[in-house]
């Protein structure tokens, strides 16, 4: 049986959507099965007419769990969305970056061609990473139950007022101030909107919870980096009856009223991630912020070449 290939992409850009036609005629001149959503293909037709290789359609002619890989056209938004399609079943994605950093993808749009030949040779490995559990109470009742990739954001609803919150490690509270919001992550999460607040870059291998407040006035406002099985929570107050809002990943959101908390646990579903090389974390992290790294000489063995070019190989 031919394997499938479920391509994802960000129709509402022209460049991935003429990758996506790219990926598509390549895999089936390879011998595998692209298979795309029906609003994706929908989209490309509108926008290029039928595409050049028959395609099937996921949830008409094919099953996720029938699918061996998802390639993921577009930003890091597009690869959380397509994390969420895939979580309970063990697809992994191969992200390709149409967008701006791109920490998730693992492959830029000029090596593309590449990219489709490793698919297609299975020259890949898949690890796992960390997702959290996301809760939200209301006293007693449950008023949501959801999970993220990357974080788990409260942040204030109002733009007039702060956030009235207490941030908890394991039942016992750590502080209590006013702020902006407060991030809870996973290290995946650290290189997004953590990072953004000033909490640490913490590598994918380290398992481990982050706690991050967001412009918090408080004399001690610091990031936290806790242990795996960790119980983090987030109180938002009564006492100026500012409501919240709880972000996951950025695009799914819940109302947050005064008195309600968020609890934040390791999840037990990771999501699943192709990589096509083993680069150093360190390397990528170069890579995608453009660190400075002039002057740096290396490790007294290195190989001549690798040290003539500046400590990375080609």
């Amino acid at each position: 049986m031919s394997r499938r290939i479920l391509v994802i992409a960000h129709t509402g850009r022209s460049a991935a959507m003429a990758a996506a036609q790219e990926v598509c005629t390549q895999l089936h001149a390879a011998g595998l099965v692209p298979v795309m959503r029906r609003k994706d293909l929908e989209d490309i037709q509108a926008e290029y007419g039928q595409l050049t290789a028959p395609t099937e359609i996921l949830d008409e002619d094919v099953q996720l769990t029938e699918v061996d890989l998802g390639m993921v056209l577009g930003g890091d938004g597009t690869i959380l969305r397509a994390a969420e399609l895939v979580r309970d079943t063990e697809v992994p994605l191969l992200g390709v970056n149409l967008g701006h950093v791109g920490f998730l993808a693992e492959s830029e749009r000029e090596d593309l061609d590449k990219t489709v030949g490793w698919v297609v040779d299975r020259d890949y490995t898949v690890e796992e990473r960390l997702t959290i559990d996301v809760k939200v109470w209301l006293d007693s009742t449950l008023l949501a139950h959801t999970w993220a990739l990357n974080e788990a954001a409260v942040e204030k609803a109002d733009r007039q007022r702060m956030l009235e919150v207490v941030m908890e490690v394991d039942a016992r509270p750590i502080s209590s101030f006013g702020c902006d919001g407060v991030v809870m992550a996973t290290p995946t999460g650290s290189t997004a909107y953590a990072f953004s607040a000033g909490g640490p870059v913490v590598w994918p291998g380290v398992e481990a919870l982050l706690i991050t407040p967001i412009s918090a006035h408080a004399v001690f406002s610091r990031p936290l980096v806790v242990a795996p099985d960790s119980i983090l929570a987030v109180e938002i107050l009564s006492r100026n009856a500012a409501n919240g809002i709880l972000w996951c990943d950025g695009h799914r959101s819940i109302d947050l009223p005064p008195g309600s908390r968020v609890e934040v646990t390791r999840s037990n579903v990771p999501v699943r991630l192709a990589r096509t090389h083993d680069t150093p974390f360190s390397e990528r992290l170069v890579n995608k912020f453009q660190l400075p790294t002039q002057g740096w000489r290396g490790p007294a063995n290195q190989p001549p070449e690798q040290a003539a070019n500046g400590g990375i190989l080609p």
